[in-house]
């Protein structure tokens, strides 16, 4: 009886270890089989910023979901400059990277085609320091309208000159993770070689304001302008009508407004004899 109660025993331990590899040999199937190594950051990297080999080493990681684009190799990471931030344990990725060669810094991570130029801005202009890296902005420019002269208020008009243009940068700072407000003294926008000159200009000619915008929103605001008789709900004015020269009056004309004076009225006259003297008296 107590052997075939540690028969009993054995045969259910023996069947728990097999229990035990099918479900390790099936993980392990799922896992994608054996195990390759990918390069991860160490700590988190900024946008801009070359890579070094203290920022990046090897961890295992299932072949089977290996990132399209890692790397298992950190020499071919040395001086590579990602053109965004990557966090500590994050897979470093070819598409996170700018082209071999490229050096460090803001101009790193300027598209192809576009340039990155900085314009002056102050607490209001710069939107209340919401204007972040990463953010989408419109630029408006009060400025006169054309042909007015002087600094007459009203003649001025306001007007969006740039739409969902990309800030690259506020004062020195290029980290497009940061959420908090920070108000600063320069913008640099990511903008084409023709968006440049018009902002170039805009800001020679008048006063610019940055305008915040939805980040998913892409659509254009076509507008004319703002002017002082839009914003009072003013109808434009009339054009005054063309001057004509004055012309003489016809003489004939002249003779028949001439009008003759009315004849008097006939009256009735009597002779009054008053002793010596006569006197007539028309009534």
């Amino acid at each position: 009886m107590r052997s075939r109660g540690l028969l009993m025993l054995l045969l259910a331990g023996l069947a728990g270890l097999v229990a035990v590899v099918m479900v390790s040999r099936w993980m392990h199937g799922q896992a994608g089989g054996s195990k390759g190594r990918v390069a991860v950051s160490t700590a988190e990297i900024q946008l801009g910023s070359p890579i070094t080999p203290e920022m990046v080493r090897l961890v295992d990681w299932p072949k089977g979901s290996v990132p399209p684009g890692a790397f298992d190799d950190v020499a071919k990471l040395d001086g590579r400059v990602v053109t965004g931030t990557v966090q500590p344990g994050e897979p470093v990725l070819e598409s996170r990277l700018a082209p071999v060669g490229t050096k460090g810094g803001l101009s790193a991570v300027v598209p192809t085609g576009k340039r990155a130029m900085t314009v002056r801005v102050n607490d209001v202009i710069g939107v209340a320091g919401f204007a972040l890296p990463g953010t989408f902005v419109d630029v408006m420019v009060n400025t006169q309208e054309a042909g007015a002269k002087g600094s007459d208020r009203d003649h001025a008009i306001s007007k969006i000159v740039l739409d969902h243009i990309l800030v690259l940068a506020v004062a020195q700072e290029a980290d497009r993770d940061s959420t908090k407000p920070k108000v600063v003294n320069a913008v640099t926008l990511e903008v084409t070689p023709q968006q440049a000159e018009l902002l170039d200009l805009a800001r020679s000619v008048g006063t610019l304001s940055l305008v915040l915008r939805n980040q998913s929103e892409s659509t254009v605001a076509v507008t004319s302008g703002a002017t002082k008789d839009s914003m009072l709900g003013l109808a434009a004015p009339l054009p005054a009508p063309a001057a004509h020269p004055r012309r003489a009056a016809p003489r004939h004309v002249a003779a028949v407004m001439r009008v003759a004076p009315p004849p008097h009225p006939a009256r009735d006259c009597v002779d009054l004899i008053r002793g010596l003297s006569k006197v007539t008296e028309c009534f």
